[in-house]
């Protein structure tokens, strides 16, 4: 009896010992998950400050999704599940805050940041500024597509400012966000390319030929919104805030973006 006793005590603990370790292997799931939608220049910003949301709200977690800022607004039109969005321009904004698909009243200016030129920083590219563009020795030249890559809208405005821009269409090289502008400058596929500063800043493949001369386009402003689909807007209000919040701007600027 004292021996079936002892068995049937051992099988108990073991099949507590099992569950313990199923309980450590398998967490329990988080109770809120919440979708970012962010300008593709933000990847290592946006994903930071996820990690220290999800810290300072347990329970809560982030997913992030990049890309350029228009594909993203027609996402959200097309009825994507997003709680955030994060534009790097006011375009975007404006057409979700016309059609209704923002909260207007959340939506808040969080980061600016400026245009460069970047060339391969293995090469010797012929462009040293906006102006060489134009040269017959500057062949293929990467741009974001204007229509839904606000660096692509920005770089256009610089380069009708300085009177090249068909020259320059002519050899362009289109990209469907900022991150892919930066890869062909990287593959040397192209001979230079236009980005934001911070992007050159991510990558020791490429380097700085120029910044775009002063005036030359619109100020480049980040802007941060709930999306008024959502069904968590106590969460999506929280990490907006936590944007503006002292952790979200000293990371911003710790990353290069300009905190106004």
């Amino acid at each position: 009896m004292l021996r079936l006793r002892a068995a049937a005590l051992t099988a108990t603990l073991a099949l507590a010992l099992a569950a313990c370790e199923r309980g450590r292997e398998e967490p329990a799931p988080p109770s809120t998950v919440l979708t970012v939608s962010a300008a593709a220049s933000l990847r290592e910003v946006v994903a930071e400050l996820g990690e220290r949301f999800e810290k300072a709200h347990p329970g809560v977690e982030v997913r992030a999704n990049f890309g350029a800022s228009g594909a993203l607004r027609q996402q959200i039109e097309h009825g994507a599940p997003v709680d955030v969005f994060v534009s790097a321009a006011e375009g975007p904004m404006d057409e979700l805050e016309r059609a209704g698909l923002i909260e207007p009243r959340t939506r808040r200016p969080v980061a600016g940041n400026e245009l460069v030129l970047v060339v391969p920083a293995s090469g010797g590219s012929p462009a040293r500024s906006f102006a060489d563009l134009a040269r017959p020795e500057v062949r293929r030249v990467a741009l974001g597509a204007p229509a839904s890559v606000p660096a692509g809208d920005y770089a256009d405005q610089v380069l009708r400012a300085l009177g090249i821009a068909d020259a320059v269409r002519a050899k362009a090289v289109y990209a469907q966000s900022v991150r892919q502008v930066l890869a062909y400058v990287e593959s040397g596929n192209v001979d230079a390319g236009v980005v934001y500063r911070t992007d050159a800043r991510a990558s020791r493949r490429v380097r700085v030929a120029a910044p775009a001369p002063a005036g030359s386009h619109a100020p480049i402003t980040y802007s941060a919104a709930v999306v008024s689909r959502t069904e968590r807007p106590e969460a999506a209000q929280a990490f907006v805030g936590f944007l503006l919040g002292g952790e979200g701007r000293a990371a911003l600027g710790r990353h290069g973006f300009v905190v106004r």
